[in-house]
């Protein structure tokens, strides 16, 4: 009778710990159920309202705002809008003045000149070479800047060798690698063209080690020149007939 007792016992608290257990399941399952709910909800109210702290009251209601505190529409303006704008500022202007005096000098420039221009940033010497009448005229910088610039790698130029008749750089002196930078203009110079450089104002001696890295050409003249305020020292060069 003891046994019995005690068996019956147990088994009324093992059917009340698997009730328990059951009730604690279903609650938990429930509760997953409403958190998910709210979590869902919440997001999509964030998604479909802008904050109202950043929007004023006359402005209009945006879906999907850039930011939560963008609530005005940006227009895409086009980038030959946007070249217009910089080629309007004074600090273009005087630039691209300054390069074309500096050009204006080259004796072995001609209208008919195939001129690339090397490391070219926004334009600046395409647009002084254009301005003394060079028709055929190519800028290559590792940006683009449409319409003057095209993107390119100036140490693993995209031209045939000897396809022009010059090339330029402003920002030799800025190379990675000088020695490659330098390879590259002389591979695209035909035989008896010229490379032309502007490096930071130097003394005779670093202008001989400029020179020494252009191997396949002879230095022409080099002078202390002015651009836009700025010192610097222009060094001329023509590749050797031989280049191969």
């Amino acid at each position: 009778m003891r046994r019995s007792a005690k068996h019956e016992s147990s088994t009324v608290l093992l059917d009340e710990h698997r009730k328990m257990d059951r009730e604690i399941d279903r609650f938990l399952k429930r509760l997953s159920c409403a958190s998910i709910a709210i979590a869902s909800l919440t997001l999509l109210l964030l998604f479909l309202r802008t904050p109202d702290t950043c929007v004023p009251p006359h402005a209009p209601h945006l879906r999907f705002p850039k930011s939560t505190c963008d609530f005005s529409t940006r227009h895409h303006v086009p980038s030959e809008k946007k070249s217009h704008r910089l080629w309007s500022t004074r600090h273009w202007i005087n630039k691209v003045q300054s390069l074309s005096l500096l050009f204006r000098d080259l004796s072995l420039l001609h209208n008919h000149s195939k001129v690339l221009c090397v490391s070219a940033g926004a334009g600046h010497e395409v647009a002084a070479f254009r301005r003394l009448g060079v028709d055929d005229v190519t800028g290559v910088e590792l940006l683009d800047s449409p319409p003057l610039v095209s993107r390119a790698d100036p140490h693993n130029l995209p031209f045939f060798e000897g396809a022009f008749d010059l090339a330029f750089s402003a920002r030799f002196d800025e190379a990675l690698f000088p020695a490659r930078f330098a390879a590259e203009m002389e591979r695209v110079v035909r035989p008896d063209g010229a490379c032309f450089v502007l490096v930071a104002e130097c003394a005779a001696d670093e202008v001989r080690e400029i020179v020494g890295l252009f191997r396949n050409s002879r230095i022409v003249s080099s002078s202390n020149v002015s651009l836009v305020g700025m010192r610097m020292t222009s060094i001329l060069l023509r590749t050797r007939k031989n280049s191969s």
